[in-house]
């Protein structure tokens, strides 16, 4: 074989192989998933971590976004990542009816659709992974239950801070569960139901709760602001030691008024943001292959109480490593 022969044989194997070089990055770009959230806060904020965490480990692009609580932010945002043909998009929705609508747009045009931190009623999404709602009311409600029963000689007023008029069908779960609780006293009794979940609205809204029924022993509140609110306006009215907070979510925030020696805030049930956020993006990539996913997921809460300060510490670490 003649030495030009060799060298062009050399040249056209290098030439083939840059090309199928080239070729296979063309063929494998990355895969955009759309993350959507609905408020900013501690929950939403670990939501967000999960997300990233599976989206590295996977190899995806994540593109975030909020909602702020607003319908028609939601619905710009979803009409939005269609016409920029992301590849699947995992969302919180605001409501489990009037979300759907986008959503259905959305799977019309080849885009699948997770769902997180509510269940639609529809069948539009491929997966969905939230809390068991009422097992988080119900959870509170028990150690609210044993609390009335153990110190305050089964017989309390009690006042309820819940969410209705921003998310109806997850504060009508969560209330519910509290109340399966409660209302097995028959010395309990509930006095006020308002909706506060913002800490500044619940810190007045409790202030009002207090002025109008000053015998009120025991407030429940059904997320994070309103369980931060409640705590503040009890410390605020002097009736620390008076009156046991119980509430719902975890924070930094609420697991320092766990350590507080006020004697405030007794027990909240959190939810499992990370793991929902890492398994919202895990659900949309096994989607994308072809794989099978578990179409509704309910992941349990768990219990923190003033009387197991250790495992209140241990979550406050573990909250540290998870923002890191």
């Amino acid at each position: 074989m003649s030495r030009r022969i060799i060298l062009t044989l050399l040249f056209l194997a290098a030439s083939l192989s840059l090309f199928s070089c080239s070729t296979k990055q063309k063929e494998e770009p990355r895969k955009r998933i759309a993350g959507i959230v609905f408020q900013e806060d501690q929950f939403f904020r670990l939501v967000l971590f999960g997300m990233r965490d599976a989206a590295k480990r996977h190899g995806v692009e994540l593109l975030e976004a909020n909602s702020n609580n607003r319908p028609d932010k939601e619905v710009q945002l979803i009409n939005t990542y269609i016409a920029n043909k992301v590849d699947a998009i995992a969302i919180a929705p605001l409501s489990a009816k009037s979300s759907v609508s986008a959503l259905e747009r959305a799977r019309e045009k080849g885009i699948p659709v997770i769902v997180h931190n509510m269940t639609l009623e529809s069948n539009v999404a491929a997966a969905s992974i939230e809390s068991d709602q009422f097992d988080i009311g119900a959870s509170t409600g028990k150690a609210a239950r044993a609390y009335i029963e153990s110190k305050l000689g089964g017989k309390a007023k009690v006042a309820i801070l819940a969410f209705q008029s921003q998310l109806p069908e997850q504060s009508s779960m969560r209330t519910n569960g509290f109340k399966s609780e409660i209302t097995k006293l028959p010395g309990a009794m509930i006095v006020s139901e308002q909706d506060a979940w913002l800490a500044e609205q619940a810190v007045k809204k409790v202030g009002d709760i207090l002025t109008a029924n000053p015998d009120v022993r025991v407030i429940w509140s059904a997320n994070e602001g309103g369980t931060v609110g409640a705590v503040m306006a009890v410390k605020n009215a002097g009736k620390a030691g008076k009156i046991a907070v119980f509430g719902t979510d975890t924070s930094e925030q609420l697991a320092g008024f766990l350590l507080d020696e006020a004697n405030i805030l007794q027990a909240i049930t959190g939810q499992r943001p990370f793991e929902i956020g890492s398994m919202a993006v895990e659900s949309a990539v096994k989607v994308l292959k072809g794989e099978n996913v578990e179409k509704n997921v309910s992941l349990p809460g768990f219990l923190l109480t003033r009387e197991k300060p250790d495992e209140v510490n241990q979550f406050k670490e573990r909250l540290t490593e998870l923002s890191k």
